[in-house]
């Protein structure tokens, strides 16, 4: 599967921000929170932005799912 920012979602409802809050919160594009809402990779920077601005560790605001794979 690959990454998953539905951690990131679930900080924001916490936060009570919606996804345009965190794109001007973090000065960054619709299409980068699109991207993300679409679990496609992003930059190291916007991680970076995000974990700076919410105080917390990438780990809660990503994870990444292996597929589970019958090879």
């Amino acid at each position: 599967m690959g990454f998953s920012y539905d951690k990131l979602w679930k900080k924001l409802i916490d936060e009570k921000m919606n996804k345009l809050d965190l794109q001007k919160a973090i000065n960054t594009t619709p299409h980068t929170i699109a991207k993300m809402g679409r679990d496609e990779n992003v930059s190291m920077e916007i991680l970076g932005r995000i974990c700076r601005y919410f105080k917390c560790d990438i780990s809660e605001v990503l994870e990444y799912i292996i597929e589970n794979t019958n090879d």
